[in-house]
């Protein structure tokens, strides 16, 4: 039986990772179409296009898994069951708990792998490609450090402690220097707004280097045309799908203790979490394509049931879940209803059908 789970392992790993390479090409050169619209903007060229891609791969990776669990696993045991390999197996011996405790047990590998690339990777990627497309466009250089967010534009330098959403900043510092690099003012800002095309200043203390002499003042509050562009705020704001599980568990708890909304942070946990088993479920969902309709059923119409169940529930799951947030459901039973309904009815047809 050692032997038969190897085999069977095997080739549903390698099934899925073809499937995933083929998913993840798809997906990339539908998203190079899109971003070519924004081929031009700024500095935004090829280059970055390709490094974007590159950067949100792993993300996509991690998202993309469980179909790719699923119709790799369509088309491995659907092979099997073509060349009479499951029935060969079922005549010598093998039953179907074994058969499918083979496949759960590659669907493991499948999982851990998912989730060191989404919790390890993914994560700081996708945050690098938002950043990196953002600053692409707008012909600003910035850099995110423990020390808060750095952005240069010309000879100005502006560090940036608190993010806020809606394009609120705190404790923010404005460093200029003239052309031989000496620092000309320091510029400290208690907090900025950006409202109607403007930004709106209070808590402005001003600096002067002039040559023998440093001079201080603090200012009324003041309204810039320009400090930079707000879209990278929003580009640094904390997002659930740019934290992994512990940053997502740090976080919420941060927010309830600032007694801030947590709802959507929580569902993002809870999702999280549940990704390994929805792997796990679409191979069983897959079981009963093969074992009963295994004769009636070619290659190709598997692949077209593997795509419309993977994008089905992908579908329900995100549509549920911008439900359960106008809604205010449950978080936990938010995350675990889409999964539960598809390995409910995964079961009801391995027991009728297998």
């Amino acid at each position: 039986m050692k032997t038969l789970n190897r085999y069977i392992g095997m080739e549903i790993i390698k099934g899925s990772a073809v499937s995933i390479v083929i998913l993840l090409s798809i997906y990339n050169f539908v998203t190079f179409g899109d971003e070519l619209d924004d081929l031009g903007k700024g500095n935004y060229g090829l280059k970055q296009i390709f490094q974007y891609l590159a950067l949100t791969s792993p993300r996509n990776f991690y998202e993309l898994m469980p179909s790719a669990a699923l119709i790799g696993t369509l088309f491995t045991l659907g092979s099997m069951a073509n060349y009479r390999e499951l029935l060969a197996m079922r005549i010598s011996g093998a039953s179907m708990f074994q058969l499918i405790r083979a496949v759960l047990r590659a669907g493991l590998v499948l999982v851990i792998t998912a989730i060191l690339i989404g919790e390890f990777i993914a994560p700081d990627s996708e945050r690098s490609a938002q950043l990196l497309k953002a600053t692409a466009q707008k012909k600003q250089l910035a850099l995110e450090t423990k020390y808060g967010f750095w952005l240069r534009n010309g000879n100005t330098f502006i560090n940036v402690r608190n993010l806020g959403a809606g394009e609120k900043l705190g404790n923010i510092g404005i460093y200029e220097f003239d052309n031989s690099h000496r620092l000309t003012q320091a510029i400290h800002a208690g907090k900025a707004n950006f409202k109607k095309g403007k930004w709106h200043i209070t808590d402005l203390k001003r600096t002067r280097f002039n040559e023998g002499e440093i001079t201080a003042e603090t200012l009324a509050d003041s309204t810039w045309d320009s400090l930079f562009d707000p879209e990278l705020t929003n580009i640094l704001v904390v997002k659930a799908e740019n934290l992994s599980i512990v940053g997502l568990f740090k976080y919420i708890y941060f927010l309830k203790q600032n007694n801030q909304q947590s709802d959507e942070f929580q569902l993002a946990l809870w999702s999280r979490l549940i990704n390994p088993l929805v792997t796990l479920v679409m191979l069983l969902v897959a079981l009963p394509f093969v074992f009963r309709w295994d004769r009636v059923m070619n290659t190709s119409q598997r692949m077209v049931i593997g795509v419309l169940i993977g994008l089905g529930f992908n579908l329900f799951d995100r549509t549920f879940s911008h439900i359960a947030l106008v809604y205010g459901l449950n978080p936990v039973f938010s995350a675990f209803f889409p999964a539960f309904l598809f390995l409910t009815g995964a079961i009801v047809a391995i027991r009728k059908y297998c």
